[in-house]
């Protein structure tokens, strides 16, 4: 069965007729093209589907589309702004923090929710927050300072 629901994605109103079944993850690559958010394990557990539903980072493949009703997400593609980088995304290229960038998106975003939430983070913090996030290629180390780096980059304006 196919429903209407309606959500914010960065930053506009969509509306999107979807099978009530369907995990946001599904609705995002399939239904409206944003292949950015990637399709790991299907179980919570790799973090590559992670997205900002209002201001929580979350796992898309677990999110039932239904729940996103009236709700504000975010997800990768919405991270630039005008094409200008976001300072997140700028640092993860200036850190060396992408390897295959399979994990990225969902580094990213979880990156951002912890920013939002925690604009001076410690390196504790940082790992707790993309804990939930699986990277195979560059360990964890570049990623984390590269979240450090754009913190220290948002608080100086640039």
């Amino acid at each position: 069965m196919k429903k209407e629901v309606r959500f914010f994605l960065n930053g506009e109103m969509r509306e999107v007729e979807a099978e009530v079944s369907s995990s946001l993850l599904d609705v995002l690559r399939d239904n409206l093209g944003l292949t950015g958010t990637k399709h790991g394990c299907g179980k919570g557990e790799c973090g590559a589907c992670t997205v900002i539903v209002d201001g929580k980072a979350v796992n898309s493949c677990l999110f039932p589309i239904m729940k996103a009703e009236g709700a504000v997400i975010l997800t990768v593609e919405g991270l630039q702004n005008g094409g200008e980088l976001h300072p997140i995304q700028q640092a993860f290229i200036d850190k060396g923090a992408v390897q295959c960038g399979y994990c990225t998106p969902g580094m990213l975003l979880s990156a951002k929710a912890l920013l939002d939430e925690n604009p001076s983070p410690t390196r504790d913090d940082v790992k707790a927050a993309i804990g939930g996030n699986i990277c195979r290629c560059t360990g964890y180390v570049k990623i984390e300072e590269a979240i450090l780096s754009a913190a220290e980059a948002i608080k100086e304006g640039r």
